[in-house]
């Protein structure tokens, strides 16, 4: 006889489904008080034993891929922000590039520390101020101090001109025509300081001179430039002693270069003064077959000059021509007046923009040859 009960324990189920609904229904009804958000609940599975398992503690930490809610994000602790570097700093840093790119260190941290943006530019002992660089006030005031009148006396009557000091005790360059057969010489400074000078060595063929204050020290030393480097049309400042008007200053451009002017070496035709002798202040010169200014006598000499328009007038002579860094890039030493004509007076010798001046790179080339006396004592 087959036992049914063991092939079909249960003939119907039902008691068992209603036995697992009591449970469930008991058990959520007592345990399960605070759901989770609708969008955090975990599904409800049951264990692999058949009764349903407690419900699980939400985890400590969040796990990846779950569907707990993320625990509320707390911010770090803001940053302390960084201490704002002290302006020496930056000091110390600019000053030290200054260095590597090329020295001027010291003068640059000064100017940043005082908040001052004035400083000098020195060019071989003539310092221009950089608040006035490149202008003629500028260059006057760097220059002036260099620049001397000259009188000097001799048979043939007394003149007038201009000088350039070239080393602090007193050795000053001039044209030859401006001291040619002086007896005496007398120089004024541009502070009014007087002083006796002695001729040291005179060179007619290029009508240059280097005369000597007796007993000088500590003058300011004009810088020499390269005249080489000038071009039509570069700024000038020209000083000089026009009519014995000491420190007077003019402006104007390079007009030319390498221009041939004949000058004479005559002593008696050369002298340039204040009327009282000689051929009334006049500078006798020839330039493409002409004389200008008088005759340049039986003797003369050529020589390659800068041509400017910077008014020049009688007394000018042996003055500087001056580029706007404060450099002497020629000797003053000719120009047209309208007293040439001979229907015009002596009084009424002026300058018309046709100045003339030797090269400083002439001058320095002669300046050895000077200072042993010149080429007219050889």
């Amino acid at each position: 006889m087959t036992d049914n009960r063991e092939q079909q324990p249960y003939a119907d189920d039902s008691w068992q489904r209603a036995k697992d609904d009591f449970h469930q229904d008991a058990y959520a009804a007592d345990a399960y008080t605070a759901p989770l958000p609708q969008a955090a609940q975990a599904p409800q599975t049951q264990a692999a034993g058949g009764y349903p398992p407690p419900p699980a503690e939400p985890p400590a930490a969040v796990i990846v891929g779950e569907s707990w809610p993320a625990p509320m994000a707390v911010e770090p602790p803001a940053e302390k922000p960084k201490r704002a570097k002290k302006p020496i700093a930056l000091l110390a840093a600019v000053a030290v590039i200054a260095a590597v790119v090329g020295g001027g260190t010291a003068a640059i941290a000064e100017n940043l520390t005082n908040g001052s943006s004035s400083s000098s530019t020195t060019v071989n002992g003539t310092t221009v101020s950089s608040s006035s660089n490149g202008t003629v006030a500028g260059v006057a005031s760097a220059v002036s101090p260099s620049i001397v009148e000259i009188s000097a006396t001799s048979t043939s009557g007394s003149s007038t001109g201009s000088g350039v000091v070239i080393t602090s005790d007193g050795e000053i360059v001039t044209n030859n025509h401006v001291v040619a057969g002086a007896s005496s010489i007398k120089v004024t400074m541009n502070d009014g300081k007087t002083y006796t000078a002695d001729v040291v060595g005179t060179d007619a063929k290029k009508d240059l001179a280097l005369i000597k204050l007796q007993n000088a020290s500590g003058l300011k030393a004009a810088s020499l430039g390269d005249s080489s480097k000038i071009a039509v049309g570069d700024q000038v400042v020209a000083i000089g002693s026009p009519e014995g008007l000491s420190g007077t200053v003019t402006t104007g451009i390079v007009s030319a270069l390498n221009r041939d002017v004949t000058v004479s070496t005559d002593e008696g035709s050369q002298s340039q003064g204040d009327g009282s002798g000689g051929n009334s202040g006049q500078w006798p010169f020839s330039y493409g077959g002409q004389d200008f200014n008088g005759s340049t006598g039986g003797s003369t000499t050529t020589y390659k000059a800068i041509q400017t328009d910077a008014s020049l007038n009688p007394g000018n002579s042996g003055g500087a021509l001056i580029n706007m860094d404060g450099q002497i890039i020629g000797i003053n030493s000719a120009m047209y007046s309208a007293s040439s004509d001979s229907s015009t007076s002596s009084s009424s010798a002026g300058s018309v923009g046709l100045g003339f001046a030797i090269p400083i790179n002439t001058v320095k080339a002669d300046l050895d040859t000077l200072r042993a006396g010149g080429a007219d004592s050889n």
